[in-house]
């Protein structure tokens, strides 16, 4: 993988890159709640109440009721029974798996899940089988193979960041005995999905079977990640989760910014209607001119270039319309790399109507991104 270039964000939805200002679509500030006014200056009222750091972990002496706050918070939005606030998305996965490390007989796992999910189903301590990706029937035939009386654990994205398509878990309940787990890593699914932003499993009913992972950095804009679910898991994990226990905890003005945030996105219901919108908007012009793109509920839009040459070339078409080209190359990606837009609320009209110009001008450049 070869290091980008540094960017510099201007605004909320610009970049510098090469002396040029151009419109950013990427990266997954899905309401761009990072720059957000609010968000902000509670960041400055922490740190100027609580300092940076509590620089202990929070079994030792870095506790603090900011975090028992935040927790409570997420509980109540997420209506689950308890929330852990960790370090990052990627910890949380890992701090689940060390708490639950054998527990299971086998660990079935979508071949197309995040890295993070791939490292934590090494630390369950149990066979771990790959199921097609986003397939109940193959996942079926995952089942059968554990055999009968397995304790099974299933991992998947909810919304996968490659393409912005949903895993279908309730499905995926229906295939796995009663006693079995779900771990899901609703990192881009949350505050996405769901008539109230709850992620990919909101209106699924799996009282106790259901695990849920979130970061903060998606859409609430900020740092870190937290756990998601019953009390029990949450004790297993301060017991069990190494990573948990020695680590310092999220710096206070960061969980004083994530408050704010959470307040927006759970009151300002405009932010994923704009989002939905936006989205739409640029998929409908796509597919009007006969660029063919799977429809995914997430705001992402995918594309592969034909060949080695289209990468050139598009770069430049997308520039010249005034868009940062976003070729990216990422771990459970396609290995000679793919361009990926991520729309957010906040791009205006303009900016979303150069987009599906300048892909509509390079069509004959890029293909559609398909698993």
């Amino acid at each position: 993988m070869i290091e980008p270039e540094p960017l510099q964000q201007v605004g909320r939805t610009y970049v510098l890159w090469r002396g040029h200002k151009l419109s950013y679509f990427s990266g997954c500030d899905y309401f761009r709640l990072s720059t957000h006014p609010k968000v902000l200056r509670a960041l400055t009222a922490g740190l100027k109440r609580f300092g940076l750091n509590v620089s202990a972990s929070r079994l030792t002496t870095g506790n603090h009721s900011l975090y028992d706050e935040l927790e409570r918070r997420l509980a109540w939005f997420f209506k689950v029974e308890a929330a852990l606030v960790v370090p990052t998305g990627y910890v949380a996965n890992l701090a689940v798996a060390q708490a639950l490390s054998g527990h299971y007989s086998h660990a079935l796992i979508d071949e197309a899940a995040h890295a993070s999910l791939r490292d934590a189903s090494k630390m369950l301590e149990c066979p771990v089988l790959q199921f097609k990706h986003e397939s109940p029937s193959d996942l079926a035939v995952a089942v059968r193979r554990c055999g009968p009386g397995s304790r099974l654990i299933v991992l998947t994205d909810g919304l996968f960041s490659q393409d912005g398509s949903v895993a279908p878990i309730k499905k995926y309940l229906n295939v796995l005995p009663q006693d079995s787990s779900i771990l899901v890593d609703d990192a881009h699914g949350m505050g996405v999905l769901g008539p109230n932003g709850r992620g990919a499993g909101e209106q699924i009913h799996a009282k106790g079977r259901m695990i849920q992972t979130i970061t903060l950095s998606k859409a609430l804009g900020v740092y870190g990640g937290a756990i998601l679910g019953s009390k029990a898991l949450r004790r297993k994990i301060l017991r069990r989760s190494q990573l948990f226990v020695g680590c310092t905890p999220l710096p206070l003005p960061l969980v004083s910014a994530a408050l704010q945030a959470l307040t927006i996105l759970r009151s300002d219901r405009s932010l994923r209607s704009r989002l939905s919108r936006n989205t739409n908007s640029v998929r409908s012009a796509l597919l009007e001119t006969g660029i063919v793109i799977p429809i995914a509920p997430g705001p992402i839009i995918s594309l592969l270039p034909r060949d080695r040459m289209a990468v050139a070339k598009v770069k430049g078409a997308l520039v010249k319309a005034g868009v940062y080209p976003p070729f990216i190359q990422y771990p459970g990606g396609p290995k000679s790399g793919y361009f990926r837009f991520v729309i957010s609320s906040e791009h205006t009209g303009d900016q979303l109507k150069a987009l599906a110009t300048a892909l509509i001008g390079a069509s004959n450049l890029l293909v559609p991104l398909r698993r």
